[in-house]
């Protein structure tokens, strides 16, 4: 039975993180990739990332997505250049148009219909008409804030109240989270930024409490966020960012949503490059109050980058097996480490291969 065939769309930081495991995985096979780095255009794959070149054969990283996926069949497609819904969406069309799933860590993307409606109808269609799936997925949102508590929720009786609190590095992520989050500017300019919305600070808030009433009957009226600067008293340095002391090494997000009755979903986010070297120590905490109530504590966190990539790289082969249309993390399986063949979830495969 052929591999799952797939093209890579972005090779920033977690674009090569998703090469790089897809490329040890088991019945998957990367036929295309793309990217607008002059420096990795026209570059074969493999050499580029250092990997073994896939079947033998060089896939060469073209700047144009058509050239990406001419030429061979494709069963999924990747996308790992943007966090928003109006961002990502001229893309995702590109890739339905040709019949191809998506998957996508664009942050909005985990629950497109809570800032854009009506592209997220818009996809829900196409993916139908050309009998593909659409699915936006990652550690946060897409797990840690919002499935996890989903999924732990499964042993209570009643839910009242969902408290979710990640502490976490941004080291692992590259360039665009570093200006999404203001690393590196002055206290002025991240409150210029806040106020005319051009810093982002955490994409996900929304999406995460979205996902979270929805999956257990809650009913949001009114939602707020709210983001304050992270303010370093020494130099910190990582792979993708740079904070001098005084300046923005992190955002701090909370965010809050109410139904009639009053607070049903608090997040709370704080999140900066190298938290250690400040004395701040990771994790990932969820309360849940009810009948019997849940409390959840891992420490560290579950590392950001990692998690981003296992979870695009896990959930691939569920993805295009799953039913045509736009998804979200509730619609597939729970999720799980998939360190088999990919063509046995993907295609169905039974005990004797067919």
């Amino acid at each position: 039975m052929r591999k799952v065939r797939v093209v890579l769309w972005g090779l920033g930081a977690m674009g090569r993180g998703i090469a790089e495991l897809l490329s040890r995985r088991e019945g998957v096979e990367i036929v295309g990739a793309c990217d607008i780095n002059p420096a990795l255009a026209g570059r074969a794959l493999h050499e580029a990332l250092g990997l073994p070149a896939p079947g033998g054969k060089a896939v060469p990283v073209t700047p144009d997505i058509a050239t990406a996926l001419e030429g061979t069949p494709v069963d999924c497609c990747v996308i790992a250049t943007d966090s928003f819904v109006k961002g990502v969406f001229p893309k995702v069309r590109e890739v339905l148009f040709r019949g191809v799933n998506v998957l996508t860590i664009a942050e909005e993307m985990s629950w497109p219909w809570a800032s854009e409606p009506e592209l997220a109808r818009e996809m829900d269609g196409l993916a139908k008409r050309y009998g593909v799936s659409v699915l936006g997925t990652g550690i946060n949102p897409g797990m840690m804030m919002d499935l996890l508590a989903v999924c732990l929720s499964g042993v209570m009786q009643e839910v009242r109240h969902v408290r979710c609190e990640r502490v976490n590095s941004l080291s692992p992520f590259g360039e665009t989270v570093m200006q999404e989050q203001g690393i590196g500017i002055s206290p002025e300019d991240f409150a210029r930024g806040a106020r005319d919305g051009s810093l982002a600070g955490h994409v996900g808030f929304r999406e995460s409490a979205a996902m979270i009433a929805r999956a257990l009957g809650m009913e949001i009226g009114r939602f707020e966020a709210q983001m304050a600067p992270i303010i370093t008293d020494r130099d910190r340095k990582s792979p993708h960012g740079f904070a001098p002391k005084g300046s923005v090494a992190g955002v701090s997000m909370t965010a809050q949503a109410w139904d009639e009755s009053g607070e049903i979903i608090d997040l709370v986010h704080p999140q900066q490059i190298e938290p250690e070297s400040a004395g701040v120590h990771t994790g990932d905490y969820i309360t849940l109050e009810g009948t019997p109530p849940v409390h959840m504590a891992v420490q560290p966190e579950v590392d950001g980058g990692a998690g981003t990539v296992a979870m695009a790289c896990n959930v691939l082969p569920f993805l295009v097996a799953a039913r045509p249309g736009l998804l979200s993390m509730l619609d597939l399986p729970v999720p799980r480490c998939v360190m088999g063949d990919y063509r046995d979830i993907a295609f169905g495969r039974d005990e004797n291969g067919e």
